[in-house]
């Protein structure tokens, strides 16, 4: 599209009353975002990134999204501050570093540099929790960077301008207000990286065995103000495409029409070894034929090799139209022009514009796995490629089927077994490193929330560099924009939502939650000097310049009364090593 002026707002509800009239015009890839090209939805694909839409099946069935917030009793998609996709709650929960900046140009441009975690020597083991050999893929399964993106297709579908903090929701922070202007329409982005270990990455988590990769991850929200209406015929759309070398997608990104080549990575995705140091731009990028698009740019400073992908209407991005959940060419921009407090996506459960987060709460190693299914009456199609429901061993503190369990009816799958080559995935082009464990990713159930989980025991890096049983960290200096770095920041974590004890009374919610690891990973900085690095995991402070922040108390309260929902947040202080 071209470039929205200052002033010109991109308007939801008249787009919309163009595109009702034009509903049948196909979608080709020079569309733009403000033509009158749409896509009906295929029978597979996006539309629902938990797989919980009512007209299309996931292409992707190990996809999930973290916890949408809500408020007590504003709808009946909502119960207790926790938000319900088609009736099912999912939970994982997102320890997050928020960076602050009134600094214009800090909310829609921002550079990290960082090395990627590495692995210990050893493939790890699953009969001592607390003390296994660990690998990053059972930690967490996508460490990503963010950004709020202008999007008027998305809640509260409300009209938004790019790059402009008059989209911000006013009344005070934190939260969005309860009356009163609720901000503009936002989708958010995720720049999000794959640990290696589990292939393939279509129904499991990594690209191959020896690689990371990433991903332009992009999720809207198909609800209305204060959620008090959902199609939940496309609740939560995602658009997705690795970052590849040509910056051409797999497949087509777009959540109406994704396809398994989408989620399938070639000869041009960018692939990263563990401990490569790697920077990493986010910005708003000039296209080739006029106007804008969000870019995400990879410099692998190691290797010398360079990836990115544009969330554009020419590398097939779409917006999704709540009233008939079809795909509008779309070409996202950032939100914002600054990082400042306040500047947030309205309907995401982290209070956050950039931030660095390492999602937990999925993986589950087991000794041996029991109910095989071949599809749990899920019609994708790749029903034939084998997995199990059950995961038996030290970490299953509790049986699936006790009734004290929060996961419920769909116990641990998707579960496969070490060695699993997924043969069954060779007819469609997938190509599959042998699975280095048995375990099970928590996704039928909703995520780990029961915290019997890798993410929940004190399996995470205890330093820079791997030991012979726990992985070494990832290793980031604080963010910058325009080489100016940012003044404030906080940590924060959703992990509340996910409590089965945390309910009236607000003392059931804790950090960490209730579970028999009784852990939870934090944020960490070593000083040397003048350099200083921030770490992730288990590295505690106390010698050698690391500081631990109090660990896990570095998250500060639950700020229900405050907005809402249950969310824990610290204070913003100076920013971490800037």
């Amino acid at each position: 599209m071209s470039r929205v002026p200052p002033g010109r707002r991109i308007t939801a509800t008249l787009i919309g009353l163009v595109l009702a009239v034009v509903a049948a015009v196909a979608f080709t890839g020079s569309a733009s975002a403000n033509s009158t090209g749409s896509a009906a939805s295929v029978s597979r694909g996006a539309l629902d990134c938990n797989g919980f839409s009512a007209i299309q099946q996931s292409i992707k069935p190990t996809g999930a999204c973290t916890d949408v917030r809500g408020f007590p009793g504003d709808s009946a998609n909502t119960e207790d501050g926790r938000f319900y996709d088609n009736g099912h709650y999912i939970g994982h929960d997102e320890p997050d570093l928020t960076f602050l900046s009134s600094r214009p140009g800090s909310g829609n441009d921002v550079t990290w540099t960082e090395t990627l975690g590495t692995d210990p020597v050893a493939t790890p083991t699953v009969t001592d929790p607390g003390n296994d050999v660990t690998h990053w893929f059972e930690l967490s399964i996508a460490p990503w960077f963010s950004m709020a993106l202008c999007n008027p297709y998305s809640y509260p579908q409300t009209s938004c301008v790019p790059n402009s903090d008059s989209n911000a929701p006013r009344q005070g922070f934190p939260g969005a207000p309860r009356h009163g202007y609720p901000g503009g329409g936002s989708s958010f982005l995720e720049v999000q990286f794959y640990p290696p270990g589990e292939a393939p990455f279509f129904d499991n988590i990594s690209c191959d065995n020896t690689h990371w990769c990433a991903s332009l991850h992009i999720n809207d929200l198909e609800c209305t103000l204060n959620f008090g209406h959902c199609n939940t015929n496309c609740e939560e759309p995602t658009n997705f495409a690795f970052i590849q070398k040509d910056g051409v997608p797999t497949g087509p990104a777009g959540p109406q029409v994704a396809t398994i080549a989408t989620d399938t990575p070639n000869s041009d995705t960018l692939l990263m070894k563990p401990g490569d140091t790697i920077k990493v731009h986010i910005f708003d990028a000039p296209l080739a034929g006029g106007g804008h698009a969000l870019e995400v740019a990879i410099d692998d400073l190691t290797s010398g090799e360079s990836g990115f992908m544009q969330a554009s209407a020419a590398n097939g991005y779409m917006a999704t139209n709540i009233g008939n959940c079809k795909g509008i060419p779309f070409n996202y921009e950032p939100e914002y022009s600054t990082a400042k407090q306040g500047n947030i996506v309205p309907w995401a459960a982290l209070q956050t514009n950039i931030s660095t987060q390492f999602e937990i709460g999925h993986w589950t190693p087991c000794s041996s796995l029991s109910d095989l299914s071949t599809d749990f009456g899920l019609d994708f199609i790749t029903a034939g490629d084998p997995f199990n429901l059950t995961c038996n061993g030290a970490y299953e503190a509790t049986a699936d089927n006790a009734p004290d369990n929060a996961e419920g009816f769909a116990g641990d799958a998707f579960c496969y077994s070490a060695g699993d080559t997924h043969p069954a995935l060779n007819q469609f082009g997938v190509v599959s490193d042998p699975n280095t464990t048995t375990g099970c990713l928590d996704f039928l159930s909703g995520g780990d929330i029961d915290f019997d989980g890798t993410s929940y025991w004190a399996d995470w890096p205890t330093g820079i560099a791997p030991t012979d049983k726990f992985p070494g960290s990832f290793v980031q200096s604080a963010p910058t924009s325009g080489g100016q770095p940012y003044s404030q920041s906080f940590f924060q974590t959703d992990v509340a939502l996910s409590e089965s004890t945390c309910g009236a009374d607000i003392s059931g919610c804790t950090v960490p939650p209730a579970g028999p690891g009784n852990f939870y990973p934090y944020w960490s900085t070593i000083t040397n000097g003048s350099d200083c690095a921030i770490l992730f995991g288990n590295v505690a402070g106390g010698s050698g310049g690391v500081n631990d922040y109090g660990k896990a108390a570095q998250y500060g309260s639950d700020l229900r009364n405050e907005i809402g929902y249950d969310e824990f947040e610290g204070t913003p202080t100076p920013a971490v090593c800037s």
